[in-house]
């Protein structure tokens, strides 16, 4: 049964979709990679991503048979890695488990890496029709405002409140249109900052929009300030190359390359700081010389300076004492190393 907001997002959502590659398509993968790719970044941002994906990993087999630095260097821009490294070996799973195909059961997709509730409930409506809602960021903001919900949205109690709505109000037979128009909604109109309230078809229905408080939901929990850390890296030559170290696979950016180097600590200068840190990671001491560039960044917990020096080897041979693996790459090699925001600008100064 239909409620009279399921009725009017169904009606506006028809109206005003936008035409998004994946849109139409019911292929699970398709919809699975789609999910993944737009967790927590924006769809003018994921489009060119999603188009190269799928011509280089047009199947879960694809995906599941390529190694895992292609995956990586696909990926490489959207960020949040633990993603791309967790479609990586879901597929492997898929492959070896399911006969290469996503399974529809909700427990069954919620068991694989990387997909959590959201992620299951789009892919069961969005590729097999299920009658499950699908909860992320858009729909919360939506919701919350609709009905006026004063509990934190990334609470215990939030969480249940929403997801409950979501539920309540999925018109049967209807979950892929319905979560859609919610997202679609939360993108397009229904934004952070500045709602378009007068175009949007649920208005006689928003409570917080009758009491004037649309600014003032969703509510979130307070945050504690976010902690900034400086830090240094090695540009070290041997001939035409450059000593690249490979990240460890659980942590921040695990699997990529990065110029090594490290955390600056209280009462150390940078050279300091890095000649410490290379000590520690590879086994050698430096000569630190001049200053190469300065690089910041924005993560989603923390701020990072970035000092990169150039330096030169004085004593011992590197080894990978904390990283997975090191090797010297040419110039003209570095493209061909998938690695993060600040080392990759690292990389094209150096090629400049």
């Amino acid at each position: 049964m239909k409620s009279s907001l399921s009725k009017k997002l169904l009606r506006w959502y028809q109206a005003h979709r936008r035409s998004l590659p994946w849109r139409g398509d019911p292929d699970p993968y398709a919809v699975w990679v789609s999910e993944i790719m737009a967790q927590q970044t924006r769809i003018e941002t994921v489009l060119p991503y999603y188009g190269r994906w799928m011509q280089r990993f047009p199947t879960i087999a694809a995906l599941a048979a390529a190694p895992q630095q292609a995956v990586l260097a696909l990926w490489e821009g959207l960020g949040y890695y633990s993603r791309a490294r967790s479609l990586h070996r879901a597929a492997g799973i898929v492959v070896a488990e399911h006969g290469g195909r996503l399974p529809k059961d909700v427990g069954a997709l919620r068991r694989l890496p990387g997909i959590g509730r959201y992620t299951a409930g789009a892919i069961a409506a969005l590729a097999f029709g299920l009658d499950e809602p699908a909860v992320d960021g858009n729909v919360k903001r939506v919701l919350s405002r609709v009905f006026d919900v004063a509990e934190p949205v990334d609470s215990a109690a939030g969480e249940r409140r929403i997801w409950a709505l979501a539920g309540e109000h999925l018109p049967g037979g209807r979950a892929a249109d319905y979560n859609q128009a919610l997202m679609e909604l939360g993108a397009l109109v229904c934004l952070p900052r500045s709602p378009r309230c007068g175009e949007c078809p649920a208005r006689a229905e928003c409570r917080a929009y009758a009491l004037g408080i649309q600014s003032e939901r969703p509510v979130k929990k307070s945050k504690a300030g976010v902690p900034h850390h400086t830090v240094a890296a090695a540009v070290i030559r041997r001939g035409g190359k450059v000593l690249l170290a490979q990240r460890p696979e659980g942590g921040l950016l695990g699997g990529l390359w990065e110029f090594p180097g490290g955390k600056q600590e209280d009462g150390e200068s940078l050279p300091e700081a890095l000649s410490r840190e290379i000590n520690e990671e590879l086994g050698v001491a430096i000569k630190v010389g001049a200053e190469l560039g300065l690089y910041r960044h924005a993560y989603s917990h923390f701020r990072v300076t970035l000092h990169a020096f150039a330096c030169t080897l004085i004593k011992g041979t590197p080894r990978a004492l904390e990283a997975q693996s090191i090797t010297w790459a040419s110039l003209a090699q570095l493209p061909d190393y998938p690695m993060g925001r600040l080392d990759r600008l690292i990389a094209r100064a150096l090629m400049e």
